[in-house]
């Protein structure tokens, strides 16, 4: 799979819900973590490889890898945290992003079993950033608009070089 980036209208699109879960999604959620693997991320949304359908992956440091088909947030803490982050789709650009501290969603696994989680931390925030992408939303779309346009005229300069 390869991972498009900022540009690519497919990113500013809101994903379609998966029904029903079968063996295709399997498959696409295995290619899906082998992508995000090779390119050293840690989430990966299915908007971000093209495929418009409510699925994302991740797989953090000392965790499992995990995926999670058609998310809905149910609650988020009112503590905020800021950290940086980054994202496959806008190579090289860093920000920070202030962001709930905990998060807990409910979504079905890749074996089609439904699940809810909890959480708090790195595994929160990459949870938020990747359902940003189902909703056609990322994280620079969550930063001061002087810093966003700094960052836009910096890939526009790149684009232009490359």
């Amino acid at each position: 799979m390869e991972v498009i980036t900022l540009g690519d209208d497919l990113l500013r699109q809101k994903a379609e819900p998966i029904n029903p879960i079968n063996a295709e999604y399997v498959k696409i959620a295995g290619e899906m973590i082998e992508t995000m693997h090779q390119s050293k991320g840690v989430g990966l949304a299915g908007p971000q490889v093209g495929f418009m359908k409510r699925i994302f992956v991740i797989h953090i440091e000392g965790d499992v890898p995990r995926v999670f088909i058609n998310p809905s947030i149910v609650a988020t803490s009112q503590e905020t945290v800021k950290l940086e982050e980054g994202c496959l789709s806008l190579p090289g650009i860093w920000a920070d992003v202030v962001r709930p501290e905990t998060v807990k969603i409910q979504a079905w696994n890749e074996k089609g079993r439904p699940f809810t989680m909890e959480t708090d931390g790195i595994l929160a925030r990459v949870i938020l950033h990747e359902y940003d992408h189902l909703e056609g939303t990322l994280f620079i779309d969550r930063i001061p608009e002087s810093r966003r346009n700094k960052i836009l005229a910096k890939l526009e300069k790149r684009q232009m070089q490359d």
